[in-house]
């Protein structure tokens, strides 16, 4: 799985992102991820399977959705902020269920 993780500058995301790969490391699936700000989603973002936001962009989540015709979802507030990948990734399969 492909995820794009966007914030509004890329810095927050980008510590969750790593929690994120050990997780899926400690777990044994592959995962890809990758954090960017607001500016510059738009053009790697027809490269993911989908784009979770933090919730301070939460507000650009349909604009997001038009733009890059990828699920887009936004990260629950207290799982963004306590770095909850758990929860995340319950997120994550409600959107994409395993087969």
């Amino acid at each position: 799985m492909k995820i794009l993780l966007v914030c509004a500058g890329g810095a927050s995301t980008s510590i969750l992102m790593k929690k994120m790969k050990t997780y899926a490391e400690e777990k044994g699936f592959e995962l890809e991820i990758v954090a960017k700000g607001m500016n510059d989603y738009d053009e790697i973002g027809p490269q993911f399977d989908m784009i979770l936001l933090g919730p301070q962009i939460s507000y650009k989540q349909q604009e997001i959705k038009d733009i890059s015709q990828k699920p887009v979802a936004v990260i629950a507030p207290y799982d963004y902020a306590v770095g909850n990948v758990d929860n995340i990734f319950k997120q994550i399969n409600a959107i994409f269920p395993k087969k």
